[in-house]
């Protein structure tokens, strides 16, 4: 049995009230949920917050899942329009590439040295954030789309089933949002391309300075999710070398206790 037909059978389980299948869905999409709020969202918390809403959202319209599609892509149809949603309704100002690029230039130190274990985790900061921070240079369809195509790889049919449009059109999105992406890295990212001064280690005192990192209280790397920088040719590939967030368990429990209470 495969894993699709695993899932299948939980869903049809959950549908029918079943609490123990409701818990192991929950349990095996809520990572994958967080990760891409924190794609689209950037701050950790944010995509908490949202993580928990679009899983209440995704298991309180469970019965309306009618098989013609993977559950897999229903799922993340439900959250990408959740966040479309939230980024509409904040309205923040747009970072974009030529902001970004700016600022990256900017208070470089070429004898900055990662000699200890703390000072690594304030590089991987710097390197998850700038990656994370880039994506957010995209408008808020296109940042989906380029998650959704570049990042997590899914087809233009089913990325375009996501999104709600034809797959003409993701492709031609996907395209061009691509193309901003790895301008701007061989332009600007020193990993990316060894000609450019920017180096990850070199923007920690800088990002210190200006409170973008707070070596306290660090938003994403830690120990257990740390990994080695090192250079890599494409964006997509800078991206993906960030780990895969862990969803709270303090949060998965909550929302067991709140469907619990809304389902009885």
């Amino acid at each position: 049995m495969n894993q699709n037909s695993d899932i299948e059978i939980l869903v049809k389980k959950a549908v029918e009230g079943d609490k123990s299948a409701l818990n192991a869905l929950l349990e095996s999409i809520q990572q994958y949920i967080y990760n891409i709020s924190i794609k689209i969202l950037f701050h950790p918390e944010n995509a908490k917050d949202a993580t928990q809403e679009i899983l209440i959202k995704i298991v309180t319209h469970l019965s309306s899942f009618n098989f013609e599609s993977q559950f897999t892509t229903w799922t993340y149809r439900i959250a990408t329009n959740y966040l479309l949603n939230v980024l509409d309704k904040e309205k923040r100002q747009q970072l974009n590439f030529e902001i970004f690029a700016k600022d990256l230039a900017q208070g470089l130190n070429h004898g900055f040295q990662a000699n200890s274990a703390e000072k690594k985790l304030w590089v991987e900061e710097v390197k998850m954030g700038c990656s994370l921070g880039m994506l957010q240079c995209l408008d808020s369809e296109s940042r989906i789309t380029y998650v959704l195509g570049e990042i997590l790889e899914f087809s233009s049919t089913d990325g375009a089933y996501i999104q709600n449009i034809s797959p003409e059109t993701f492709r031609k999105r996907l395209s061009r949002a691509r193309t901003k992406i790895n301008e701007f890295t061989k332009q600007n990212c020193g990993l990316v391309n060894p000609q450019n001064a920017c180096r990850c280690h070199k923007k920690v005192d800088n990002a210190i300075t200006t409170r973008r990192v707070n070596p306290n209280n660090l938003l994403f790397a830690s120990k257990e999710l740390i990994t080695s920088i090192a250079e890599v040719e494409t964006a997509t590939s800078l991206i993906q070398t960030n780990p895969i967030f862990e969803f709270p368990e303090q949060r998965l429990k909550e929302i067991k206790k709140i469907l619990e209470i809304n389902l009885n």
